[in-house]
């Protein structure tokens, strides 16, 4: 349906001759905030008050590369020098490039610390969803990673109800776009909530917390993913996210079993030891 908008100001501040974006700031308002999260329930876990602080030293710098490379890898056409690669002002971030490339600095650096890599990612995966929410707020602002057109009666059984300044920012070219930021960022903000129940009342084994977040995003992400109109595709008509979606789910589920049948987690969250607790009801029997 017709519609008629200005788009938002990509430019946060100006300071002097440099501007500040609004991506970049929501951004690392979202890594801030995650930060904040991590860094209490690490104290609370026994770990290092500065433990987080230092593993985002090395992490942030890589999930910006990873994300920027994934990108290009799946645009390389559009690309005619190595400073348009690596130019990032105009958007072109893909967020499982920053989590596989995230997770593999954590894992390097759990072992440098001799750390457990469960304990340190199960703390952080809620904060991973904060980023997550706020960043897609910066897609927003760019007026990017939205879906397709929205339908007359789409728009007034759902997106009528929904406040003018998002409305009139999804009006591109003329014509309303669905949401798809807001709708990642909801989705994310469930999460949240579903894994601080996970980590505050059920108290699970090792592991779950952070491959339940890979599966919530993942499953939350290829129906998202479906209705925008920038996906990356690995072939004509096979969305790359929708791929990489579907291989998460089923990689989570497969080290879940494997860890479980291997004997792997018998530690729960909070660090108890399920063999100690084992071992203790024997002796009490006898």
């Amino acid at each position: 349906m017709y519609c008629s908008a200005e788009p938002y100001d990509r430019v946060f501040i100006n300071l002097g001759p440099f501007p500040v974006y609004w991506y970049g700031f929501l951004i690392m308002l979202g890594a801030l905030t995650g930060l904040i999260v991590a860094q209490r329930e690490a104290k609370r876990l026994g770990l290092h008050k500065d433990f987080f602080i230092d593993l985002l030293v090395f992490a942030i710098p890589a999930a910006i590369i990873g994300a920027r490379m994934y990108y290009v890898i799946f645009q390389f056409e559009h690309y005619d020098s190595l400073l348009e690669m690596i130019d990032i002002r105009e958007g072109g971030l893909a967020i499982h490039g920053a989590l596989i490339a995230s997770v593999l600095v954590a894992y390097l650096y759990t072992k440098k610390k001799n750390v457990s890599f469960w304990k340190v990612v199960d703390i952080a995966a809620p904060s991973l969803l904060i980023g997550q929410m706020l960043g897609r707020w910066g897609n927003f602002m760019n007026q990017e990673a939205y879906g397709g057109p929205i339908s007359e009666s789409t728009y007034q059984s759902f997106h009528q109800y929904l406040p003018d300044f998002i409305m009139n920012q999804m009006c591109v070219d003329g014509v309303y776009h669905h949401p798809t930021f807001l709708y990642e960022s909801v989705w994310s903000m469930l999460g949240i909530i579903l894994l601080l129940v996970l980590r505050y009342k059920v108290n699970p084994r090792r592991g779950v917390i952070f491959l339940s977040y890979v599966m919530w995003y993942s499953f939350g992400r290829f129906f998202i993913e479906a209705m925008r109109t920038d996906s990356l595709y690995i072939v004509p008509g096979l969305r790359t996210a929708q791929v990489i979606s579907i291989v998460l789910i089923l990689g989570s589920l497969a080290v879940l079993y494997y860890r479980h049948k291997k004997g792997y987690d018998d530690v729960l969250y909070d660090g108890t030891s399920l063999k100690k607790q084992g071992s203790n009801r024997k002796k009490k029997k006898k």
